[in-house]
């Protein structure tokens, strides 16, 4: 079986610990990784993961270019191992011009963070970003949290329905601790899953039914490290007794179709 890791977080050295110190704190869980290159590199090799997606998301608009810089830079140095998502911020200045040089540069989408960057995913200034984006490039939403709003499912089918050529891929199997909203509001939509911090609190046989419902072919494997191993994600996968096709869907086949990098 091959693997490509859909969810992973890296961050440059010189703030790696801080950043990780604070998402430990908010997310009251101990994490396994220290969001560093070579320590993700390390987990692949551990699971037998070929490549992963590796994203940091911009809280500021003033991140947004040093975060792409960065996320260049790591791609460039090992292009057989990591893909990258760069990112935007609706406050930044000169977005259109980013994504410019985010496509310029080779990178194969735009991760968003509601709840770090606190913008409503169906606000008028995330509307003018989609239109941007749509038929460009795909993004990857951060989805749900009982704690906030920011980027309820139900927002996230109004944007959908608004931009049909929009590609998204709905983290934590569409809604991080929302998944009835998950149900009622986006199975069966033009959206993709991963299947990111989704097991410590949505039961296996759950799983595979919102999964068997969405389908399969619109499903991905991420482990979201730091916060987890992929080797650990893997096995919490493999939990929802999916048969041997729709795992190599899940695992490597989804993803090398949608970020064109099959071989």
């Amino acid at each position: 079986m091959k693997y490509f890791d859909s969810h992973t977080h890296i961050f440059p050295e010189k703030i790696a610990e801080k950043a990780v110190d604070f998402l430990e704190n908010y997310y009251h869980h101990r994490w396994p990784g220290n969001g560093m290159e070579d320590d993700l590199l390390k987990a692949m090799d551990a699971a037998g993961v070929e490549m992963s997606l590796i994203f940091s998301c911009a809280t500021r608009a003033e991140q947004v270019v040093p975060a792409n810089d960065f996320l260049i830079r790591v791609q460039n140095a090992h292009p057989d191992r990591f893909i990258a998502f760069g990112t935007l911020h609706p406050d930044y200045e000169n977005n259109a011009g980013e994504l410019k040089r985010i496509m310029e540069n080779g990178l194969k989408g735009v991760k968003f963070h509601p709840d770090f960057q606190h913008i409503y995913i169906n606000e008028p200034k995330m509307i003018c970003l989609y239109g941007l984006l749509a038929g460009r490039l795909p993004v990857m939403m951060h989805m749900g949290d009982r704690r906030t709003d920011f980027s309820s499912p139900w927002r996230l089918a109004e944007v959908l329905d608004a931009f049909p050529e929009l590609q998204v891929i709905a983290a934590h199997f569409g809604g991080y601790s929302e998944w009835d909203e998950v149900k009622k509001h986006l199975v069966g939509k033009n959206v993709w899953f991963d299947t990111s911090s989704t097991f410590w609190e949505l039961p296996a046989e759950k799983a595979r039914e919102i999964a068997l419902a969405h389908g399969v072919d619109k499903i991905l494997f991420g482990s979201d490290y730091p916060a987890s191993l992929p080797k650990e994600a893997i096995a919490d996968v493999l939990t929802m007794g999916l048969d041997a096709e729709d795992n190599e869907k899940i695992f490597h086949l989804n993803a090398e179709k949608l970020f064109g990098i099959g071989k």
